[in-house]
């Protein structure tokens, strides 16, 4: 069986997640939203294609994660318990 994949600009994507495209190509992209992950560079490596079911996975996931208690570090790891014990990056 073959995987199947839909492919979005950075303007379907937006509208999908209910995000402004700048927000997605400024703070989102290479943040949260990785290359050749949530997403990939076509032909020229101008154009942006994200993996819609990639990133709807990212976006379950991070909504899961924010059910437990979670403290952003400047070291850019997330204490994931009271303690601090727990690391997540």
């Amino acid at each position: 069986m073959e995987n199947s994949y839909t492919y979005l600009t950075i303007e379907e994507l937006a509208g999908r997640i209910k995000y402004d495209s700048r927000t997605i190509r400024q703070c989102l992209k290479d943040s949260v939203l990785l290359e050749r992950r949530h997403y990939i560079k076509s032909f020229g490596r101008r154009k942006i294609i994200f993996i819609w079911e990639e990133v709807e996975k990212e976006t379950l996931v991070g909504a899961q994660a924010k059910d437990k208690l979670s403290i952003p570090m400047a070291s850019g790891v997330t204490c994931m318990d009271n303690s601090c014990r727990v690391w997540v990056k």
